[in-house]
């Protein structure tokens, strides 16, 4: 069994803006109403993702470079090699698509990253998810099932963290040694009685690493 892995979600956790809002800001306002409606549990997370993704209507070259304009916590690529530099493994686990996850990794020339997320793709002008029900880890609601994902990595490694900023990240909360929770997942965490460090930041993240003797100084 594998010593240690950190998990941690992409969208209002590594990024510091969901993909969905740059969509909707630039290209879709409609997608505000669409918005009010999924947090009124009106209609599935997959189905708004779906919905809003398909709402660009522009050139892959173009949205792109909207995607590497995409703002993330500075200290994520450092943090990540950190993690890899001292034996732990470094997964992104999302709810939202792949395709715009492996422009940014890219964008910032992090490697040995493995992406759990759905599968996303380009096609006339928008980006497209590739749902598959027989998948392992398939979710009715959000595409894929974080909490899945956790348990079968917890099989694999002795210790397995986890980070995250919102409703999806609630459910993979319960099986990680320990979570960081940003944002409204602290709330969320607290209700359900599931324990948590409340961060900001990765660098925080990185001291209490370092603390328990993970990452070296």
């Amino acid at each position: 069994m594998k010593k240690w892995a950190f998990v941690s979600d992409f969208d209002g956790t590594i990024s510091k803006k969901d993909f969905y809002w740059m969509v909707i800001d630039k290209y879709f306002s409609e997608g505000k109403e669409l918005f009010n409606e999924w947090k009124a549990g009106t209609i599935k997370d997959i189905d708004f993702l779906a919905t809003v993704f398909r709402a660009i209507h522009q050139e892959e070259a173009h949205i792109i470079e909207d995607i590497h304009t995409i703002p993330i916590d500075e200290y994520v690529p450092s943090f990540i090699m950190h993690v890899q530099e001292n034996g732990g493994d470094f997964y992104i686990l999302s709810a939202g698509t792949d395709y715009y996850i492996h422009h940014i990794l890219k964008k910032y020339d992090i490697k040995d990253v493995t992406v759990f997320s759905n599968e996303g793709f380009f096609h006339e002008k928008n980006i497209h998810m590739k749902i598959d029900s027989n998948d392992w880890k398939y979710s009715e609601r959000y595409g894929i099932d974080k909490s899945k994902v956790i348990q079968k990595l917890k099989e694999e490694y002795e210790l397995v963290y986890f980070a995250g900023d919102s409703e999806p990240d609630s459910h993979p909360a319960v099986f990680a040694d320990l979570t960081f929770a940003k944002d409204a997942l602290q709330d969320m965490l607290e209700e359900k009685g599931v324990p948590y460090k409340a961060v900001e930041e990765f660098t925080e993240i990185e001291k209490y690493l370092i603390n328990k003797g993970l990452i070296s100084r």
